[in-house]
């Protein structure tokens, strides 16, 4: 008897058994709803939360306001309920948020895709950024080295992470030729062909002349006007220098200096004579009491110079350009599924939090 008793019966085990599979199919089922009444879209089968989607809306509303401002006149605090063409404020912030989370989902993916990152889902970024800023404070407190600022904010380390994702994806889709953003010489070389002369800019000799005329004391306000007509009559500046009382007339040669070598005096010469011809006289360059002329007596350029400097400014835009036609790509072939519901459901107030 007391064995027997000791003993469930086997309908009690698996009526026991049931009850916890059922349980657990609530509790799975449960996660589920939850996690999708959670979501408010789907790009390439990454869920975007309505966490996320209120991260960007913040990060983006500043931008959206000025931009509202400025197209439609706008003045004083956006009324994110009221209409600004065919939709309200908040409608068009929750589409720009959603169109900046498809492409930076798109590129958290390809970083994914290359082994830069594990996830693409924004608590794993959260979780990242909370990390960071414990090593971070770990470091301060143990008197080393922190680079940048003690403790990112979610805005901050989003923008820091995307732009260092960013060049890592560029470094290492240029690596070899049959990456997807390689960059040929040959490809260099017909860039800067298309556009050589400003490519050229910094790689050009300028022989020219310059007249310096001082305004007399008490000179008539058309005086101005007057020299402009005796320079505009004249062939060179040297015929007009004879004339005028004062008139200092000089020459000289400006070099170019390479694409980082250049001061505010120089980039002022050159806006002036890399826009004349040889033999042209500039327009007046009016200073205090004092009014100038340039004249170009001629310009020698330096192609391979030229092209020496700047060839790596040119491959990183074609790189540049490159990456961006990459990305554009992958999205336009990339799914996008969104809940208007969950969308519509978000307040001003939810943004303003």
């Amino acid at each position: 008897m007391k064995g027997t008793a000791s003993r469930p019966s086997r309908r009690a085990v698996v009526l026991f058994a049931s009850m916890w599979v059922a349980l657990a199919a609530l509790v799975v089922t449960g996660v589920v709803l939850t996690h999708r009444t959670d979501e408010v879209a789907v790009v390439d089968g990454n869920a975007v939360t309505r966490d996320e989607l209120l991260f960007h809306m913040r990060r983006l509303a500043p931008t959206v306001q000025n931009e509202l401002r400025n197209e439609y006149h706008l003045r004083g605090k956006i009324d994110w309920t009221a209409k600004a063409g065919d939709k309200t404020a908040l409608q068009r912030l929750a589409t720009r948020a959603l169109d900046e989370i498809r492409r930076d989902k798109t590129t958290l993916a390809l970083a994914k895709e290359q082994g830069l990152i594990d996830s693409v889902d924004h608590a794993d970024f959260l979780a990242e950024l909370a990390d960071e800023n414990k090593r971070r404070a770990k470091a301060i407190a143990n008197g080393e080295t922190v680079y940048g600022v003690a403790e990112f904010s979610p805005e901050e380390y989003y923008s820091h992470r995307i732009t260092e994702l960013t060049t890592s994806l560029k470094k290492r889709l240029t690596a070899d030729a049959d990456d997807p953003l390689w960059v040929t010489d040959a490809d260099v070389r017909r860039a800067f062909d298309v556009d050589r002369d400003a490519w050229s800019a910094n790689a050009t000799t300028y022989r020219y002349s310059k007249l310096v005329v001082p305004v007399p004391d008490g000179a008539s306000g058309d005086y101005a006007a007057g020299l402009q007509r005796r320079v505009a009559a004249a062939d060179r500046l040297a015929e007009v220098a004879a004339g005028e009382p004062g008139a200092r007339l000089t020459t000289g040669t400006h070099h170019g200096s390479g694409p980082t070598g250049r001061n505010a005096h120089d980039q002022d010469l050159v806006a002036v004579l890399s826009k004349l011809a040889p033999g042209q006289i500039s327009a007046p360059v009016t200073g205090t009491s004092q009014i100038t002329y340039y004249e170009l007596d001629g310009k020698t350029v330096d192609e391979g110079k030229a092209l020496a400097d700047y060839s790596r400014r040119i491959r990183q835009s074609l790189i540049e350009k490159k990456f961006d036609q990459f990305i554009q790509h992958r999205m336009d072939d990339s799914d996008i599924k969104v809940d208007p519901a969950a969308v519509a459901a978000i307040t001003a107030k939810d943004v303003q939090q």
